[in-house]
């Protein structure tokens, strides 16, 4: 791979860690600029050649950074509040222990391919309480599963557990990365 080819990865990862250190301090001070462009650079050089393998600013269109906005700033979060308040409604529930806990065989969606999409599913899936991604397969079919410790199995139909847990997530993120 030639130097123009490196650069492109490393400029395409320096600005999405600088966005996200922008977005972290939520600050334009100008040390803040500063050491974000620092850390956001030192980060690029050891990790762009495992984030990007081909096409590093295919990220960067506009249509996929709104989506990518839109389930940052509504979508996870709003998903994340319920999640919130029905472990809240479950913790705090006097008959502490009449839950069922369990581990669900769920099926992925047909849209999202990519292994970032993927990684984004199951890190949304994990960071929403209750819930952990233990794993990711495909089968011989080429069908997408993800295996997810629910502690409260309201739904043992794969696809209404699916539908319970990942939701408009899954639909959004497919949006993203297709």
């Amino acid at each position: 791979m030639g130097r123009p080819a490196r650069f492109a990865r490393w400029l395409s990862v320096f600005i999405f860690c600088f966005l996200f250190w922008l977005l972290l301090t939520w600050s334009v001070a100008p040390r803040e600029l500063f050491w974000g462009a620092i850390i956001s650079a030192v980060v690029s050089g050891f990790t762009a050649r495992f984030f990007i393998h081909a096409r590093p600013f295919w990220l960067y269109h506009p249509k996929r950074l709104l989506m990518l906005l839109i389930y940052c700033v509504v979508i996870f979060p709003w998903e994340l509040i319920k999640a919130n308040l029905s472990m809240a409604k479950l913790v705090l529930d006097p008959k502490l222990g009449d839950y069922q806990a369990g581990i669900l065989r769920v099926p992925g969606s047909k849209r999202i391919r990519s292994t970032y999409g993927l990684a984004m599913v199951s890190n949304s899936i994990t960071l929403t309480p209750g819930t952990i991604t233990m794993d990711v397969a495909e089968d011989e079919e080429g069908d997408i599963w993800y295996y997810i410790h629910w502690i409260d199995v309201a739904e043992t139909d794969r696809e209404k557990a699916g539908e319970a847990i990942k939701g408009r997530m899954e639909r959004w993120i497919g949006r993203i990365w297709q």
